[in-house]
């Protein structure tokens, strides 16, 4: 949670319903003999370990205490600690300062902000990292979490515009979930992939979890919008992360049983092609002033 006076990313609200299973797959009794020969076959990651997942978490926390052991309050910073340790604006963006795009989805407003997005990220990323590995994992965060922070940019320079209120531009957002919602996103396409050696059933079950775990959240974001609750949520930045997941993961699918090698290559090129779009979409926003 965070004062009113800030403008978090928000965090995901855990219920029973969104809750996604992180044990793995089915076992392998629940093959068929084609399934259990593509299994072999399927080289991505080692299911049982997620050092991304693990680097990304610890960057999250390690910001967090730092914070807080040079005098933030780690209940309820204010919005001079937020921007002093990389959190977005708008205009300071504008100003040439674009690596808060990236350094915001590090910093969280108090210790509840930091909780429920780490546990969400934990969640999804032990669920995707066997899917995309480490260095995916940690490329989608990024990738997504700019994205998110793009996408409100734009959102508060059009507000500006439209509305003559140039009180958008200062606003403050700092979170991870962005980045959660761009995971959520990408899982979402990648369980679509019926080619995977594992049960329909299963992937179905672990897809629909993922979906239920975004919509619910979405829906927590928005109606915050019309009720006033004391939380400003940057929705913007969630659909920002979700559609640019649900993006990354097109073009990943056809490559996904090819074998690593080749299915690493595919990681590269469209991660590489992200990073010049969001380049390309970064300088239209700016142009615009």
């Amino acid at each position: 949670m965070s004062s009113t006076q800030s403008h978090p990313e928000g965090e995901f609200i855990p219920t029973d319903d969104s809750t996604i299973p992180i044990e793995g797959y089915a076992p392998p009794e629940a093959y068929s003999p084609e399934q259990a020969r593509r299994r072999r076959e399927f080289s991505v990651w080692d299911p049982r370990s997620a050092p991304g997942t693990y680097l990304l978490l610890a960057i999250n926390i390690a910001v967090y205490l730092w914070m807080v052991t040079h005098g933030v309050s780690p209940k309820d910073p204010n919005e001079n600690d937020l921007l002093r340790y990389g959190a977005n604006v708008t205009w300071l963006v504008l100003h040439g300062q674009w690596y808060r795009l990236l350094t915001a989805t590090f910093v969280h407003v108090g210790l509840l902000h930091l909780a429920t997005n780490m546990w969400c990220l934990w969640n999804l990323g032990m669920l995707g990292e066997p899917l995309i590995g480490p260095y995916g994992m940690v490329a989608v965060y990024m990738i997504t979490g700019i994205a998110g922070n793009l996408l409100s940019m734009g959102y508060n320079i059009y507000y500006d515009l439209w509305f003559h209120d140039p009180s958008s531009l200062f606003q403050v957002g700092a979170g991870a979930s962005g980045a959660v919602f761009g995971i959520a996103g990408i899982l979402i396409v990648l369980l679509s992939n019926r080619q995977l050696p594992f049960p329909w059933e299963e992937l179905r079950r672990l897809r629909s979890s993922v979906v239920k775990f975004a919509a619910i959240n979405l829906v927590i974001g928005i109606s915050t919008i019309v009720v006033n609750v004391g939380i400003r949520i940057d929705n913007s930045a969630h659909i920002g992360g979700f559609l640019s997941g649900l993006a990354l993961g097109v073009p990943l699918i056809p490559r996904m049983t090819s074998g690593r090698e080749r299915y690493l290559r595919r990681q590269k090129i469209t991660f590489a092609a992200a990073c010049l779009i969001l380049s390309l979409f970064g300088y239209a926003i700016a142009s615009r002033l």
